[in-house]
């Protein structure tokens, strides 16, 4: 008796994982995928007190990476920099100040993902090319006084 193997070619069609579900329905892995790595949430931003709005400046956290647009010491970030954005299913629906472009607030908002973005373009480095990220914007905010913050205001609205 003579064996035959037989390849065979499976297709399956499985819609991303980020479709149809709410932000509290990720597992661990699928919200930290859902970052597009734009930095923008790790700029210092300024709080207007006659609008209540929240003022984007160009000024990054001193643990981003400017290059990379990624945090030099993501685990202890909270630790090192006691005001670090704490993003949680819970969090997203308060911080309506997130970038209109920010994956987390897309989701809460029942909208889809940019074609930019990391997890639909299938490149990390997408939201770069696309001129999402802050690199190339940003200066360190070790290299400014906090008294001067208000000098690195962005006009237009992330």
């Amino acid at each position: 008796m003579r064996q035959v193997r037989l390849k065979v070619l499976v297709t399956i069609s499985m819609e991303p994982f980020w479709i149809n579900k709410t932000l509290d329905q990720f597992s661990s892995w699928q919200w930290e995928m859902l970052c597009d790595g734009c930095g923008r949430c790790c700029l210092q931003k300024l709080h207007d007190p006659k609008t209540g709005k929240i003022i984007y400046t160009s000024v990054a956290c001193y643990l981003l990476d400017l290059e990379t647009c990624c945090c030099t010491d993501y685990a202890c970030r909270h630790v090192l920099v006691p005001d670090c954005l704490k993003l949680n299913p819970k969090s997203v629906p308060k911080m309506r100040w997130l970038p209109s472009t920010c994956a987390y607030r897309l989701i809460y908002e029942g909208k889809q993902l940019p074609p930019w973005h990391p997890l639909v373009s299938g490149s990390a480095s997408s939201a770069h090319e696309a001129g999402i990220s802050i690199r190339h914007k940003a200066i360190s905010e070790t290299c400014v006084h906090p008294d001067d913050l208000t000098y690195y205001i962005i006009e237009h609205q992330l």
